[in-house]
């Protein structure tokens, strides 16, 4: 059984100011689409965002759809917005630049501020007519996320920092929040909270870092990090799994939040009831998945609040007497007193629950969903990153293939997404992938469906 610990720092982050913006929920029928580029592409932060409601909103239908390509600035997006992203018909549209926008090496150059000059305008240039595309859709919510942080701080041996790359991409963010004031669409920027965040741990541990060991790309606690800022934006702090208070000296229930209770039984050894959730708790990742990988979804805890806010199922037992074993659904899930039961157990720090299994069913099926996505994802990248400035866009015939061939020698990331574009190139392939994404989503309804559980409480 494992129980997870938070420690002081993340207390003090739940106050910071910088995380109160507001984004709306989304809601039932929503087609969600994250536009961006690497750090969307290869992303794991939507994915998790999409966690959550499978498990918190178990009946909701939601599509949460990637349409990040690695590389991408501003202008490549512009380019790929009707056959990439308008085509997935999105009720609700986030997206994010920056990091490739304000460019890389030249901030250790002659002239760096002429340089972030020349990107930043290039990149607002570029996106003054994305705007004016949005302005154009119809149903469609516009959310702005300001880019996550360049780390120019962290000690990274063999990595030398480029100084106040990070400077120019919070100029990048300020012209993507005017944007969104003067259009009234949503903003929420990740820069200035994770840059906040790393600083502080950094005072301690100098190596740490939210942006990854590039200094560009998060890992799977960033991620985790953005997942949390974004829930946070859409008003789930304070919002429970459920809460369950029982006391058992006269045998009422004194509160039942986001699920029900019944059938409340004095036995030989103590109490026993039954307990039906509305949702499920979140499960966490404890295991550093993906090609490079060093931080897992679970070290985000270290460092955000997110059990405290967003991940708590209180089981809440008053007029106990003694130390007592909880059971739920006859297997043991551990040992407390009766001071501690009638201060609250979060069940959901507990991953040898019935409910908490049930949730890693779901993490894992949706994880696999991410996985294929990914394919489409790469696919994408060859169509807009390579065949497209060919005039060869969805081709996909032999010549198609003979001119990738004339190239890939000479550049390595073609070559690596060469076997993969052979096989995605014919439309029976993607229709396949797609319905095996389809397969595990309808698998992942099935399982997200909560049960009714008998919760005993034993006399130790």
């Amino acid at each position: 059984m494992r129980r997870f610990f938070i420690g002081i720092l993340v207390l003090a982050l739940g106050a910071n100011p910088l995380l109160a913006q507001q984004i709306a929920p989304f809601k039932e029928n929503d087609r969600v689409v994250f536009l961006g580029n690497s750090i969307t592409d290869g992303g794991h932060y939507h994915a998790y965002v999409w966690l959550y409601y499978m498990t918190r909103f178990p009946t909701m239908n939601l599509t949460i759809l990637n349409a990040g390509i690695g590389g991408d600035r501003v202008g490549d997006m512009l380019k790929r917005l009707d056959g990439d992203v308008f085509s997935k018909q999105p009720t609700v549209l986030f997206t994010t630049f920056g990091m490739n926008d304000s460019g890389y090496f030249e901030y250790n150059g002659a002239e760096p501020e002429k340089f972030a000059d020349e990107k930043v305008e290039e990149s607002h240039n570029g996106y003054k007519q994305m705007e004016e595309r949005y302005k154009g859709l119809v149903g469609t919510r516009i959310v702005l996320l300001g880019s996550s942080p360049y780390d120019e701080d962290v000690v990274i041996p063999d990595n030398t920092s480029l100084k106040n790359k990070n400077k120019a991409m919070q100029r990048i963010v300020d012209f993507q929040r005017a944007s969104a004031t003067a259009n009234k669409w949503e903003f929420l920027d990740f820069n200035e909270p994770m840059t906040a965040i790393s600083k502080r741990v950094q005072k301690e541990d100098p190596s740490f870092t939210l942006s990854g060991t590039d200094r560009v790309h998060p890992d799977l606690d960033g991620h985790m990090v953005m997942a949390y800022l974004l829930l946070k934006a859409q008003g789930f702090s304070g919002q429970k799994v459920a809460e369950m208070e029982i006391d058992v000296s006269n045998q009422k229930i004194i509160n039942a939040s986001n699920c029900n209770l019944s059938d409340i039984v004095k036995t030989g050894t103590g109490w026993s009831f039954d307990y039906h959730a509305n949702a499920l708790p979140y499960p966490l990742d404890t295991v550093a998945r993906g090609w490079g990988s060093k931080k897992s979804q679970f070290d985000a805890l270290a460092v955000v609040p997110f059990m405290e806010e967003m991940n708590q199922e209180l089981l809440i037992v008053k007029g106990l007497k003694g130390n007592y074993k909880l059971l739920i659904d006859g297997e043991e899930i551990g040992k407390w007193s009766a001071a501690e039961f009638a201060k609250g157990i979060n069940l959901a720090t507990l991953d040898n629950t019935p409910q908490y299994q049930q949730a890693l069913r779901i993490m894992h099926l949706n994880e696999e969903r991410w996985e294929i996505e990914r394919r489409f994802r790469e696919y994408a990248w060859v169509q807009y990153n390579f065949f497209q400035p060919k005039g060869l866009l969805d081709a996909n015939n032999r010549r198609a293939i003979e001119v990738l061939d004339q190239y890939k020698e000479k550049d390595g990331w073609l070559r690596a997404k060469r076997d993969l574009y052979s096989k995605a190139m014919f439309p029976e392939v993607r229709q396949a992938w797609q319905h095996e994404i389809n397969v595990l989503l309808q698998t992942i309804k099935h399982v997200s469906i909560p049960k009714t559980r008998k919760i005993s409480l034993v006399r130790n």
